[in-house]
């Protein structure tokens, strides 16, 4: 691919060109990433070291009780890893209803009643021991030594931390773990956290096992229980990451990877397959018809998620079947290119996120996403080790004929989705878009704007994005072109245009392979929207 790198939008970042690269929303962890890759480590350990540094530099998106999932070349072949976590033994739909009452309709947003086992930890391993150079406990050591010594607040993390206080203060531990001085940070004041650096100390020494079966495991155990959750020892011990083969989408001549579900990547599959039957590169990048094109796409793609996607063991359908070629042409024969639709679900059967990426100059190329959901998640903070505790168990129904009904030991509906980009089976672009139900569609708006319309990663990064909401309802960013705002009004969209773009819009990190890695390295791009930062050697 010969991209055109003029940038037609405004920006604060230009393209990284390197060796060996990290890309990710936070500086330090960034530098702690190319650290690792300094002392000899593999994209891999970059990768590791990057992501237990981000548990600590933006706690307002992930941290040790976070979530995650991955897809990396290995230099030879593409795998994918599960991550994320299962529902206590004692959740069943009875449980919730007896607590919450008969018209609950999902276990809480908040509250240990939200938390299912972290699995974020347990990745890290999983990732070292089967393609780690370096010895585990030497990754742990930025993140330690940053949670020790502190860092200073930085601006985008610091507004989302000011706005979840007032929501979050009650919440057992919070305060103790966030509110250092009874309120959040603000930007340039120095943060602590000396439990987190405790708990990575453990992890470190143990390979994990303190958190899944030692004093960690414990001191959650104790914790859950103090503060009504039924999070066990046992529960926490019986939970492994589970390696899984990505699912693809061809498009204009590449090829889309996602993890499979339980998480909703195949909706980004999905919207591609439909945007295959539309002659998207004749049309002006940034005009009425093509956004629009791409939002009723997006929309067919998510009436299907959102009714299918769950636990593969308690799906209806297979993701063959969501994304069969003749099922999709026949999704897209019901856009109407002059006007917004309401889409309802087919029938396949008839036919507060991080994201990051290293990669290596040996071809090790790493795409990583862990989070903890809502912003600081359930917002429960286990005080002795500091481990800020996701809510994926808001994702589950306790509506008996939903595929996501809460079960024991099942994992629920998951947002977070790394991507990665092949061509003709060799590895092209390691890439994520985090923030919600963005993520899919930032894949999909992103990915047009480079395959279709030759923008480079960085100028797909900043140009303005739409997000879908439900019905004809979405959201513009407010760089958005006046006229495409209008005229996509016109088309039966209701649109309201808004400023925050922390999680509205998303927020990417991309590594594109430019050729051989040990001759011309990589491009790669870090979205403006976040405190971020790509840098390489």
């Amino acid at each position: 691919m010969k991209f055109d790198y003029a940038n037609p939008y405004s920006s604060t970042r230009i393209p990284v060109f390197a060796r060996n690269v990290v890309s990710t929303s936070h500086p330090l962890a960034s530098q702690a990433g190319l650290r690792i890759l300094y002392q000899g480590g593999n994209a891999v350990d970059a990768a590791i070291a990057t992501a237990a540094a981000m548990t600590i530099v933006e706690p307002v998106s992930n941290g040790l009780g976070s979530d995650a999932f991955c897809i990396l070349w290995d230099g030879k072949k593409l795998h994918g890893l599960n991550g994320s976590g299962s529902a206590p033994q004692a959740w069943t739909p009875d449980y919730f209803r007896r607590k919450y009452g008969s018209d609950a309709a999902t276990p809480p947003q908040r509250g240990m009643d939200s938390v299912t086992v972290p699995g974020a930890v347990g990745s890290w391993v999983a990732l070292s021991e089967r393609f780690g150079k370096l010895p585990f406990a030497d990754l742990m050591a930025p993140a330690i030594e940053i949670a020790e010594r502190g860092y200073l607040m930085p601006p985008v993390v610091q507004q989302k931390w000011a706005a979840a206080t007032p929501i979050l203060r009650s919440q057992p531990g919070f305060e103790q773990g966030f509110l250092p001085w009874g309120r959040a940070p603000e930007v340039g004041e120095l943060f602590r956290f000396p439990a987190a650096a405790r708990a990575l100390k453990a992890i470190a020494a143990t390979k994990g096992e303190a958190f899944y079966s030692g004093e960690i495991a414990a001191a959650l155990e104790k914790f859950s229980t103090a503060n009504g959750g039924t999070l066990k020892v046992s529960d926490l011990a019986n939970w492994k990451p589970e390696w899984v083969e990505p699912i693809a989408q061809e498009y204009r001549g590449y090829t889309l990877h996602e993890i499979p579900p339980n998480g909703q990547g195949i909706a980004a599959l999905i919207a591609l397959g439909i945007l295959k039957h539309f002659d998207i590169a004749s049309i002006p990048v940034d005009s009425v018809a093509s956004q629009h094109l791409q939002i009723e796409a997006m929309k067919l793609a998510f009436a299907d998620t959102y009714r299918y996607v769950s636990d593969p063991s308690s799906m209806e359908v297979t993701p063959l079947q969501m994304l069969d070629e003749a099922y999709l042409a026949s999704r897209a024969k019901l856009i109407d290119l002059n006007k917004a639709q309401d889409f309802k679900a087919g029938n396949p059967v008839k036919g507060g996120t991080i994201y990051l990426t290293a990669a290596d100059e040996n071809g090790m190329m790493v795409s990583f996403i862990q989070s903890n959901y809502m912003g600081f998640g359930s917002g429960c903070v286990e005080p002795e080790f500091g481990i800020s505790l996701q809510n994926r168990g808001h994702g589950f129904s306790l509506k008996a004929d939903s595929p996501n009904v809460v079960a024991p030991g099942k994992r629920p509906f998951h947002t977070i989705i790394p991507a990665f980009l092949t061509k003709d089976g060799a590895p092209v672009m390691s890439f994520g878009v985090m923030g919600g139900n963005m993520q899919p569609q930032g894949h999909m708006q992103t990915l047009v704007r480079m395959l279709d319309y030759r923008q480079s990663p960085q100028a797909a990064c900043d140009a303005p994005r739409w997000r879908f909401n439900s019905g004809v309802e979405i959201n513009a960013e407010a760089a958005m072109n006046p006229a495409t705002v209008k005229g996509l009004a016109e088309l039966g969209h209701k649109v309201d245009v808004i400023n925050d773009s922390y999680q509205d819009f998303g927020a990417g990190q991309f590594i594109w392979r430019a050729g051989d890695p040990s001759v011309e390295g990589y491009v790669a791009a870090s979205d403006a929207r976040r405190d971020g930062l790509a840098a390489g050697f």
